[in-house]
């Protein structure tokens, strides 16, 4: 693909980076030549292939969540500086 095919200063200026001509020229052939990478995989027939947002299947890797032994209420309250209720007394911190 030629560098003319796009505006490579619209690109930059979209980018907000300042390109030298010598960069202008360089960085126009290495974005043509990606854009016809991409022109060459749009000539791909992809009818009947779901669309996927990762390449290989992903599963959850979380344990079941099940009902397990803990602490006695009293126990975990035991070293609570402030308690009432059964509950932990903290300092509000919400303005």
């Amino acid at each position: 693909m030629a560098e003319n095919d796009f505006d490579i200063r619209y690109a930059a200026n979209l980018a907000r980076i300042a390109l030298s001509p010598e960069e202008e020229a360089k960085f126009g052939i290495q974005l043509g030549d990606i854009l016809g990478y991409v022109k060459k995989l749009e000539e791909l027939d992809v009818d009947g292939i779901e669309p996927m947002a990762h390449a290989v299947p992903l599963a959850n890797v979380l344990r079941v969540d099940e009902v397990r032994p803990s602490l006695p209420r009293e126990t975990a309250l035991a070293n609570a500086p402030k308690q009432a209720n059964g509950l932990f007394i903290v300092p509000k911190i919400v303005e």
